[in-house]
């Protein structure tokens, strides 16, 4: 399981691109003016399965052998990877199952078998899922993809930062949501090759804070709980992989509350006209606490799916139950 490098990540965008354009990428005025610097969204939302992870799902079962194809593929998800698999298995024609935890987004879990993908409830949380899911593979043969420690998926996923810094090539301040981190991995990865100044911003929940904990540690450290009703963000364990990368990339991991991911939902809907999930919302959270001015930043709104009940619940000033 090696890292992968910034050639994978060019390699990622040469698989995907005939099945994924390019995400919209803009300047959205308002909140540069609230925040007091260039602020930029970059609409992974808008990806055919409202979230980012399509890209790295799309880049790992295109590669896959024969053989692996013929075994079909098992994974573990609260919903978007395993949506990503999901639509990449139907696109190349794989077998597909996937691992979800009782309480998953309901919606979510129906857009995976939409795609064709057999969904299997396991467990109380993404992790304890992950565990049946990797026993499952052994027992069956079937090719497992760890949401994290895949060098396919993390390079898939870094296409979307590649293609904000070729749109926008001094971008100072790069803010993405961190769960298992393949996302800010390979985030990290893309956009330290296109500036090595940039400064690289991972975010957690507050309720759900094992990659911050580890990261201000040094090393991997579990947590008991993964409280947050953005179940993008809840995770318990680092991954190895992901997080040996953001050691060595990830400039900083700052953590959001509920009530702060409630609150940039609220302001994308309203300034933007976008919906986005926990863990979407969670980057322009973050760039409200921090000092930005005069700086040009992209945050990185890597999905919409959110529940119609937690989004009610939201506009109507509450905080979902996790």
């Amino acid at each position: 399981m090696r890292e992968p490098v910034y050639q994978d990540v060019l390699d990622a965008l040469v698989r995907i691109r005939p099945h994924l354009p390019a995400t919209p990428f803009h300047e959205i005025p308002p909140l540069s003016e609230k925040f007091g610097c260039r602020f930029f969204l970059k609409f992974e939302s808008m990806q055919p399965i409202g979230a980012f992870k399509v890209r790295g799902g799309v880049n790992l079962v295109s590669q896959l052998a024969e053989d692996e194809r013929a075994r079909g593929l098992i994974t573990a998800s609260t919903g978007n990877h395993g949506a990503s698999i999901a639509w990449a298995a139907r696109v190349f024609g794989v077998r597909a199952t996937v691992a979800a935890p009782e309480g998953s987004n309901p919606d979510k879990l129906a857009a995976i078998r939409r795609m064709g993908a057999e969904v299997a409830i396991h467990g109380k949380d993404f992790d304890e899922a992950r565990e049946w899911c990797e026993a499952r593979a052994g027992e069956t043969g079937m090719r497992y993809v760890h949401s994290a420690n895949e060098p396919a998926l993390i390079a898939g996923v870094g296409t979307a930062a590649l293609e904000c810094f070729e749109q926008e090539p001094g971008i100072d301040v790069f803010i993405v949501p961190v769960g298992g981190g393949s996302g800010a991995a390979g985030a990290a990865l893309a956009a330290k090759e296109c500036n090595p100044r940039v400064h690289i911003v991972g975010v957690q929940a507050e309720r759900a804070p094992a990659v911050y904990q580890s990261f201000q540690a040094g090393k991997m450290i579990p947590h008991p709980l993964a409280a947050t009703f953005a179940d993008g963000l809840a995770t318990r364990v680092p991954f190895e992989l992901t997080f040996s990368m953001m050691r060595r990339l990830v400039d900083e991991i700052v953590l959001v509350s509920e009530e702060e991911m409630c609150e940039a939902v609220r302001l994308l809907v309203s300034e933007v006209r976008m919906i986005a999930e926990g863990a979407g919302a969670a980057p322009t959270a973050a760039a409200a606490k921090m000092d930005l001015r005069g700086k040009t930043v992209v945050a990185m709104l890597s999905g919409r799916n959110l529940t119609a009940a937690h989004l009610q619940t939201i506009l109507s000033g509450g905080v979902p139950r996790p």
